[in-house]
């Protein structure tokens, strides 16, 4: 019989008997029609059940039937306990959904090579910068006529390409279409080739595409971009956009599913480095791009790196020619930096910097709620093995083997591990894009590619199978553990209770450690989202607005003064950009013509009615007039009239902002006012002069207090009002400032949420699993329970004795949970703020909460420990 045929066979089941069964009739009809006797014939026969056996195992796969008969027993045995069932599928199902989810995110920002030719051999040039005055620091940024240098030094071994960060640009197709936005990268001519990229349509960018400053204003768009803004059309190529005063053509469309190498950011538009402005490609000290590097094949890497570091430290030291004596500190840090040349098989972005670690210990937190269902279900099983210890006991005295009876448990484990693996991937299904859309935002929106390939579907294969061993081996030492004799009898067999107890206190520790971390992660995202700004954000709305051509300060102050006669707006500011961006402008300070110190100080430039609109309290001195911008007028705030003038009042001294060509330009300070947060959340109060808002500016920020509680809905009258008020202004982006506060715990947010959620999780499972194992101690020693009430033992000394050991394992895995809570809190301090691990209430919330859990599941154990009648009990055994 073919091996098809027998496969088949395993899945006909009764069929198949039907066919044996008739078979051996016909044979035994044939011999009575040769003139046998039916009895003779069918003793002639032997023994039906023997035959019908073996004529079974030709036709069939045995092993494959056995599996396939222990499946159908498992399912019959996992409906019969529906309630069980469904419980245990669901806590694992969740936990296995969490870790699905956990892997989908770390692969795709880490691990997910890029789609181009052999992501392997591609690089990126970081360098790493120790013992400065601004402490330890690595940064990839690069200088155009640097990358020149090191790409002529490496062409025969390398090539190196210039891709500029990404930049959210606002453009349009027609003077009639409204303001759209995309996220743009200005890349080399020779990316596409150099990466075996091909055109969907069209053509890509050559090398002759980036050779002239200006001269190739062509673009390139992505396929997701192209299928999303056009449908497909064929006929965008030649279309032209707008973006500032530059038109560009579109030329072609890379081939999917290339969307850049910034991972997390999906880049719409590729533009030839050469046509970047304000000399970006000629000035040594202007660095915007990273530096890729596609070794060649068979060229080694280290190679590659040597030659570079040797043009790198000449670079360096022909570079610090041009400093200025007030930077002379920093210069020996400066000649000895290190080149660094990561692996950028999986692209490079800010998104794997920032949420890298992140994710990486929501990995270890949902991978301990994993371990803590499993054990919780682990026990739940070996419970019910020991409830059907009649049953294995009749199978062993039938003739099945241990090896059957162990196939029998991981059977069924399978059949539970399958169903939970498959809830769980249905909630990493949902949950995964919902973390991402948590991070991205209208100004930065995250995209990364989730698609369900191999690479997931291996994961959940290997967490199937992990999840079906740890359920199967409790059982299977529960199942050997039978004694048919005893067991036919009526004697329970005892689950092995040294055993049960670890578990019970590797839950405890897991639950502490996963409660502990939790607490962190929300302690500080409540420390840093509760962090004084020094203004008043409610109602504010902050329209970023850009204008063709550099506008004089009086036309900007024009369009404020018409947005002021719009209903519902109550005071309307200027400053270059709204605070909290992000964006800064810092230089040095020199006072009296003293050597400048190497605090960093920032400034910004604002209108005189900007400090009202964000409510900045002043504190001495006044605000800006009119006449202010010609007279080098400064308003400062505390911290710096305290690092520059010893906390002395500033009003009517001077300072001078020294830049980094070594020029000087004299302030006087006309006010002081309160402290208010710059650049983001974290830092402190750093010092800040806020000069005029005077000169000729291609870019603003209008800062409108509205009297409305959502200033949002003013968006639209805000834009008509600027649009008419001046036709070569248009708004690029429009925030509320509490929209602006709230970017900067998106992170904090996002892990105290998941490590809330997680660490309720594992109380809940941790809670379930102490229940269920004084439960079932509980009912194996109500004999032990009886006898000792019968010698007059009291209730409650009887509750505690019975429940005692499992309540002290479960504190012992609490000190070994803190002990390591307390040693791998250094590995996440970069993701706490204002919180030490070693504070009081941070370790005394998760062992409060886990003793409360311990008590309410230890409660009714006990409960039914003092209830139990001994004559009923006496009688029973």
């Amino acid at each position: 019989m073919s091996l098809w045929s027998r496969l088949i066979n395993v899945f006909r089941g009764d069929a198949l008997s039907r066919e044996i069964a008739e078979e051996f009739e016909d044979h035994i009809a044939a011999a009575v029609a040769d003139g046998v006797d039916a009895d003779q014939a069918r003793r002639r026969f032997g023994h039906i059940g023997s035959r019908f056996e073996a004529s079974r195992d030709i036709r069939l796969i045995p092993w494959l039937d056995s599996l396939r008969g222990d499946a159908v027993f498992a399912w019959r045995q996992l409906k019969k306990n529906k309630v069980t069932t469904v419980a245990a599928i669901l806590s694992i199902g969740l936990a296995v959904g969490a870790c699905t989810a956990a892997f989908r995110l770390v692969d795709a920002l880490l691990f997910r090579p890029l789609p181009v030719d052999h992501p392997e051999r591609l690089f990126v040039l970081a360098k790493e910068l120790k013992h400065s005055s601004h402490g330890d620091m690595v940064f990839d940024q690069w200088a155009y006529p640097q990358f020149r240098q090191m790409r002529a030094l490496v062409k025969d071994q390398a090539e190196l390409i210039a891709i500029s960060y990404v930049s959210r640009i606002d453009l349009t197709y027609s003077s009639g279409d409204q303001m759209e936005k995309a996220n743009q990268q200005y890349v080399s001519g020779w990316i596409f080739s150099s990466l075996g990229l091909n055109p969907a349509l069209g053509r890509v960018f050559t090398e002759s595409d980036d050779t002239t400053p200006g001269k190739h204003p062509y673009a390139v768009v992505s396929y997701d971009y192209w299928q999303t803004r056009f449908g497909g059309d064929e006929h965008v190529i030649g279309r032209t956009f707008r973006t500032g005063n530059e038109i560009y053509q579109i030329i072609g469309v890379v081939q999917k599913p290339f969307t850049g190498t910034d991972t997390g950011t999906m880049i719409d538009i590729f533009i030839p480095t050469m046509m970047m402005k304000n000399n970006g490609i000629t000035r040594s000290d202007y660095q915007w791009f990273r530096t890729f590097v596609k070794v060649k094949p068979d060229i080694n890497a280290a190679s590659v790196r040597d030659r570079l570091d040797a043009a790198f430290h000449a670079f360096l030291q022909d570079s610090v020619k041009t400093f200025p004596m007030e930077y002379k500190s920093d210069i020996d840090a400066y000649l000895h930096q290190k080149l660094l040349m990561n692996s950028a098989a999986a692209g490079v972005s800010s998104l794997q910097t920032e949420y890298g670690r992140a994710l990486a210990v929501l990995s270890v937190l949902v991978a301990l709620v994993l371990a803590i269902a499993c054990a919780n279900v682990a026990n739940l099983m070996a419970v019910n093995a020991a409830a059907r210890s009649r049953e294995v006991a009749l199978r062993i005295s039938i003739g099945a083997g241990k090896r059957r009876l162990l196939q029998m448990v991981l059977v069924e484990s399978a059949l539970l591990s399958g169903a939970a693996v498959g809830v769980g991937a249905l909630f990493a299904w949902w949950s995964t894009p919902f973390v991402v859309s948590m991070i991205s935002s209208p100004v930065a929106p995250t995209k990364l590619a989730l698609p369900p390939d191999w690479r997931v579907l291996g994961f959940c294969a290997i967490i199937a199978f992990a999840v079906a061993i740890w359920l199967g081996v409790p059982t299977a030492l529960q199942v050997s553990g039978v004694r048919p004799v005893g067991a036919l009898k009526g004697d329970t067999v005892r689950w092995r209770g040294r055993l049960m107890h670890s578990l019970i206190a590797v839950q405890a520790g897991f639950c502490f450690l996963v409660l502990f971390v939790g607490t962190l992660f929300v302690t500080s995202f409540e420390r840093l989202s509760n962090q004084p700004t020094g203004f008043s954000s409610d109602g504010v709305l902050t329209l970023e607005t850009l204008a063709a051509s550099p506008v004089k300060a009086v036309f900007w102050e024009q369009v404020a003064d018409r947005l002021r006669s719009l209903p519902g707006v109550t005071a309307v500011g200027l400053s270059e950009w709204p605070l909290l961006t992000g964006e800064s402008w810092n230089n040095l300070v020199s006072v009296n013509g003293a050597p400048p110190r190497q605090t960093q100080s920032y400034f910004l430039s604002t209108s005189p009615t900007w400090r009202e609109v964000m409510r900045i309290p002043l504190l001495a001195g006044r605000d800006f007039r009119g006449s202010d911008g010609q007279l080098g007028a400064a308003v400062v705030n505390n911290a710096f009239a305290k690092e520059y003038f010893g906390g002395e009042d500033p009003v009517g001294k001077s300072f001078d902002m020294v830049s980094f060509s070594g020029g000087h330009i004299s302030f006087r300070v006309v006010g002081r006012v309160a402290n208010a947060r710059y650049r983001n959340m974290r830092e402190p109060m750093m010092p800040v002069a806020y000069l005029p808002f005077s000169e000729d500016y291609s870019r603003g920020t209008y800062i409108v207090r509205t009297a409305r509680p959502n200033p949002l809905a003013l968006t639209a009258t805000l834009r008509r009002a600027i649009s008419a008020a001046r036709p070569d202004f248009f708004v690029s982006n429009v925030r509320t400032q509490n929209e602006l506060i709230d970017s900067h715990t998106v992170r904090e947010r996002i892990l105290a949420m998941l490590a809330l959620f997680f660490g309720a999780v594992a109380l809940l499972l941790a809670g379930l699993g102490l229940y269920g194992m004084l439960d079932y101690t509980v009912f194996q020693r109500r004999r032990e329970i009886g006898i000792r009430m019968t010698l007059g033992a009291a209730p409650g000394g009887i509750a505690i004795r019975m429940t005692g050991q499992a309540l002290t394992r479960a504190v012992l895995g609490m000190l070994v949970g803190f002990a390591f809570g307390v040693a791998t809190a250094r590995h996440i301090q970069s993701l706490l703020f204002g919180v030490n691990a070693t504070d009081v209430s941070m370790l005394a919330a998760p062992g409060v909460a886990i003793l409360l859990a311990a008590v309410m599941a230890a409660a009714p154990a006990m409960l039914r420990a003092t209830r139990v009648d001994p004559a009923v009990t006496l009688r029973s055994e």
